[in-house]
């Protein structure tokens, strides 16, 4: 009696993945929280997220259900057998623009649903500067929505109809929103509630006193030849505050003098004021 032919071995290769128009949930929780603030980021790069936000306190965050991070793949809006987003600047010039028909239809579809006031963030260079406060009104929000550049950037047109904001990293160019999107994403969602496990960490952080964090120490004692400020080893916790407070000062004084100038305009009006 012969042996049975051996059986076929199973495949392991890819899986069958069809398009879709609904945004992609990214590292779905187990159990999704009710008003979950939700990130949503119309990208051509869908697989850049969640990134760095998949790790730490904003990955375990996430996987939690604390909050909700959805994309949504601006090219399966394109037009044409090729999907194009992009077309020729109006006038002439260098480099192509994203069309507003099809953004148009990104945006429709992100927002479908959302409360009324929902933001819609564009990361642009020639926006407000992000910092601490908006990161904080985002945190507030049920949710932003944040659109991603690619080429030489939107139609005009998108930001007028959507009364889109418009919001800056930095003063300099990166070759898309992507790396933005996640790091205003990251600075709201560690101030939402349970994120970092204590709340009081953020209220002494830089900027959210409107002066730069004051230095940070820890065990050792002595550490190449470098002490801990005896201060801080006095167990005088008024000592200490002061201490902290006249150094937070003094580095805003020397490295941030725009921030520091503020500081002084705040508390010289709030003198006047009797506070």
């Amino acid at each position: 009696m012969s042996d049975p032919a051996p059986s076929k071995p199973r495949s392991h290769g890819r899986k069958s993945i069809s398009a879709s128009a609904h945004p992609q949930d990214l590292m779905p929780p187990a159990e999704r929280r009710p008003g979950a603030w939700t990130a949503k980021i119309i990208t051509l790069l869908p697989g850049s997220f969640p990134g760095v936000l998949g790790e730490s306190l904003t990955g375990r965050a996430l996987k939690d259900g604390l909050w909700h991070l959805e994309t949504i793949d601006l090219r399966l809006y394109g037009e044409g057998r090729h999907r194009n987003v992009d077309d020729t600047p109006a006038g002439g010039g260098a480099g192509m623009v994203l069309r507003p028909d099809v953004m148009g239809r990104a945006i429709d579809a992100a927002q479908a649903g959302t409360p009324t006031g929902w933001p819609i963030v564009y990361l642009s260079p020639r926006g407000r500067p992000f910092d601490q406060a908006t990161a904080q009104r985002f945190s507030e929000a049920p949710g932003v929505t944040f659109v991603c550049g690619r080429f030489e950037g939107l139609d005009e047109r998108v930001i007028d109809h959507y009364g889109i904001e418009e919001v800056s990293l930095g003063d300099f160019v990166l070759t898309g929103g992507e790396i933005a999107a996640q790091a205003m994403i990251d600075a709201a969602v560690r101030l939402r509630p349970g994120v970092l496990g204590n709340e009081a960490s953020t209220q002494d952080e830089s900027f959210s006193r409107g002066l730069l964090e004051h230095p940070q120490y820890t065990r050792p004692a002595e550490w190449r030849g470098h002490a801990i400020p005896p201060v801080l080893l006095s167990g005088h916790h008024g000592e200490i505050a002061r201490w902290r407070r006249r150094m937070a000062e003094e580095i805003t004084r020397v490295r941030r003098p725009d921030l520091w100038a503020d500081h002084l305009e705040r508390r010289d009006g709030g003198d006047e004021n009797g506070d």
